[in-house]
């Protein structure tokens, strides 16, 4: 009997890898230990699915950090617009939005699993639901198949392994390809959660912040103690300005999830983290320290909390005036000229600790993962086990919001599954 191809996982890289073997006549067979394939698609850009970004190529790597230039070669081999074309074949046209996201015209992310899937099943693979992949049967160093849970073994040709991270494990990823690619020699960078809220030491304060969303705001991490600081070194690029929010343990919003990883990686290295907000980063301190002036001047009976009301959300002008020391009912006209300039400072330094974040469950994405030293980076093919490739999350790689981490799975699957197709049709 012909060995088939094995796909550990039904997500976004293995139906996609399943779906281009079968396209080139492999044999394929999909494990998926869930009851349907796909759950962590469905939940994906708030069950719209963000599925790539339109970003140019120099750029789109750049939302890798260092290991973008692992992506290269693969990305000019199967990039967004191989990846939105074979989409469109099932239905799915594409709409970019604000930050160069794309989505599915239809705003659901059922509709982008559900064409995988119909990839996948009508060029020819079959998937086995309920089945949990335990254990890579490898013989004088190739694979040779998968023991299932319950001892049951299924022969293959090839292996890809594409069981995602270890974020969100309700989905199915609860971490299964990183035990089973260690137990056949692969080194596992630490995991860490990626794309997470944070939490501060002022959990008082952030409680009474809790649900104010912010925008048009700047972050800025620093490590080290007061007065001797300096600028934390993100892994992914920040943008001058975005959104953030407030909850009862700390921060969140898009801004802060692109700086976690970074302040995680900084906090697990013993390092002290302090988040600033810039409330105002359109004007200059001097600008603020004027604007402030003008309009005392011109109301001078009201109270400070009142008219600080107009530049930030009611809740955080108590906070701001509270932390200035300044009581929010005084009339304006009676604040003196260093008051002024420590609310004005509050505005332009609003000074957070960081002291974790959430766990890695709760993290959009896992960093860490198979070592990309020993997988290559153009069939995705393990370096030390032959017929196993690895792709999507179980890999090493991690970017931030935007559907980087989606086409780093789609062109990682598609790839492998193609590398897959060719060495089992080679003998």
């Amino acid at each position: 009997m012909t060995r088939p191809i094995v796909v550990i996982g039904a997500g976004a890289g293995g139906l996609i890898a399943a779906g281009r073997a079968a396209e080139l006549g492999a044999s394929v067979l999909v494990l998926e230990k869930m009851d349907e394939p796909g759950k962590k698609i469905l939940i994906s850009g708030k069950e719209r699915c963000n599925i790539t970004n339109a970003a140019p190529l120099e750029q789109f790597l750049q939302h890798y950090g260092r290991d973008g230039r692992f992506l290269r070669n693969a990305y000019h081999r199967f990039f967004r617009d191989e990846l939105l074309a074979l989409l469109r074949r099932y239905g799915i046209k594409p709409q970019t939005e604000r930050g160069g996201r794309i989505f599915p015209g239809t705003d659901r992310a059922r509709d982008v699993r559900d064409a995988l899937l119909r990839y996948a099943v009508e060029r020819g693979a079959a998937i086995r639901y309920g089945a949990t992949a335990e254990k890579l049967l490898i013989r004088d160093g190739a694979i040779q198949g998968v023991q299932l849970l319950g001892g049951e073994n299924v022969r293959a040709a090839a292996v890809i392994l594409a069981t995602g991270g270890a974020s969100w494990p309700g989905t199915g990823s609860t971490g299964d390809g990183y035990r089973m690619a260690q137990a056949v020699g692969h080194t596992i960078v630490p995991l860490r959660p990626a794309l997470v809220p944070l939490t501060v030491r002022e959990r008082a304060l952030a409680k009474k912040l809790q649900g104010i969303s912010l925008r048009n705001v700047a972050c800025a991490f620093y490590t080290g103690k007061p007065g001797a600081e300096k600028a934390l070194r993100l892994p992914f690029p920040l943008p001058p300005t975005g959104e953030m929010l407030f909850t009862h343990f700390g921060v969140s919003g898009p801004l802060i999830l692109t700086a976690s990883l970074g302040a995680v990686d900084a906090l697990r290295a013993g390092k002290r983290v302090t988040l600033a907000i810039d409330l105002k980063p359109g004007m200059t301190p001097e600008q603020v320290r004027a604007r402030l002036q003008r309009e005392f001047e011109h109301s001078p009976h009201r109270h400070l909390g009142n008219l600080l009301r107009g530049w930030v959300p009611g809740t955080l002008a108590d906070v701001l005036t509270d932390l200035s020391g300044i009581a929010a009912d005084r009339p304006v006209h009676t604040l003196r000229a260093e008051e002024r300039d420590k609310i004005g400072q509050r505005f332009k330094d609003f000074r957070w600790q960081i002291t974790g974040s959430l766990p890695l469950e709760a993290g959009m994405v896992t960093a860490g993962g198979v070592s990309l030293r020993e997988v290559d980076p153009v069939s995705f093919a393990s370096k030390l086990v032959a017929g196993l490739h690895i792709v999507g999350e179980t890999l090493d790689l991690a970017a931030d919001t935007g559907g980087f981490n989606l086409q780093a799975a789609f062109s990682s699957g598609y790839l492998a599954g193609e590398a897959a197709a060719q060495l089992a049709a080679g003998g």
